[in-house]
């Protein structure tokens, strides 16, 4: 016969004890999983931006090699009558270039991968230390995300 002493006493958990577990690692488990999903969704970011800086810095220096001053003469600030972007031959003829529908190539063929992207030029005219020079701004925007903008500025003298 066994007595009180004899038989070892057990402990165990209460069935609140385990449901007061099982929420404290269920909201532990939540807030990993939000950091994890905020996280992914901003890895992108930085791809979103380089490749916005190499779309610009393409445009640039694409209007950069023209020279200042249209050497047909008669330069309208913007390009003249019957001029397509493969046949700009100063820098105001890039003045207003809107790219909307993705980059482009200087054939204007969209570039394949970059369909997201918006690429806006304006050309203004300005003097810097008294020598004739433009302005050049171009802005790059991006379908997935409305607040991203990259403005990319520099200034062509002759």
């Amino acid at each position: 016969m066994y007595t009180k002493s004899s038989v070892s006493s057990q402990a165990g958990a209460t069935l609140i004890e385990l449901i007061v577990s099982i929420v404290v690692l269920s909201v532990a488990g939540i807030s990993i999983m939000m950091v994890i999903t905020q996280t992914t969704l901003r890895s992108a970011n930085p791809l979103i931006r380089s490749q916005a800086i190499a779309i610009s810095q393409a445009y640039m220096e694409e209007v950069l090699a023209q020279p200042l001053i249209d050497p047909a003469g008669g330069d309208t600030g913007a390009a003249e009558a019957g001029e397509t972007r493969s046949s700009y031959d100063d820098v105001t003829d890039y003045n207003g270039l809107n790219d909307v529908s993705g980059a482009k190539d200087q054939t204007g063929a969209l570039i394949t991968g970059l369909e997201g992207y918006n690429v806006a030029v304006a050309v203004s005219s300005t003097t810097l230390n008294g020598s004739p020079a433009r302005r050049i701004l171009v802005t790059v925007t991006y379908d997935g995300d409305p607040d991203f903008t990259l403005p990319v500025a520099a200034y062509r003298l002759n």
